[in-house]
């Protein structure tokens, strides 16, 4: 890229994830936060969409993400095969982890699941609730935390780190 080129990245991190919002880590690229400048709440964003008639858009998520609901996984499946499968296929892939898993290339210990059941993923007894989609922390691509900051934490045997990470996933030791 020439010098002084950059291409703008519009990232929908709202004023109750500000924490989220952080600078590119790509040197041509800048971020911007169009719900911050506008001072917008995710109740904002969801009002503004059913004044549009996109009342029933859900929050972004990676395919495979941790940190989805059980509505959110009965979505993917039912309206999604293709990704569900490839959320399976994820899920399957991470069971016993690999040397890339961690920052020191060890082999990581227990079992791996995306699932808080922690089975695999297609024998997953999913309870959708009302509200669920509320519930728990949202991820993006430009927005997962990444190592400086707090890691979410549960109290049994696994924590929530960076999306994509083997190590941010559910262990069973």
């Amino acid at each position: 890229m020439p010098a002084g080129v950059y291409a703008q990245m519009a990232i929908g991190i709202s004023v109750d994830e500000v924490h989220r919002a952080r600078d590119a880590d790509v040197g041509y690229m800048r971020n911007v936060f169009p719900l911050l400048d506008l001072g917008w709440r995710r109740g904002d964003c969801s009002r503004f969409l059913a004044e549009h008639g996109l009342a029933d858009t859900p929050r972004s998520a990676c395919l495979g993400c941790p940190f989805h609901t059980d509505l959110e996984w009965v979505r993917l499946r039912d309206e999604d095969p293709a990704g569900w499968a490839d959320a399976v296929a994820f899920d399957a892939a991470i069971r016993h982890g690999s040397a890339r898993a961690n920052a020191d290339g060890h082999p990581l210990r227990g079992q791996f699941f995306l699932h808080r059941q922690r089975v695999p993923l297609d024998e997953v007894v999913l309870r959708p609730r009302a509200g669920d989609q509320q519930e728990t922390p949202g991820c993006g691509p430009w927005s997962c935390p990444h190592p400086a900051e707090p890691v979410a934490k549960d109290t049994s045997d696994f924590a929530v780190a960076r999306c994509g990470d083997v190590v941010g996933l559910r262990e069973v030791a």
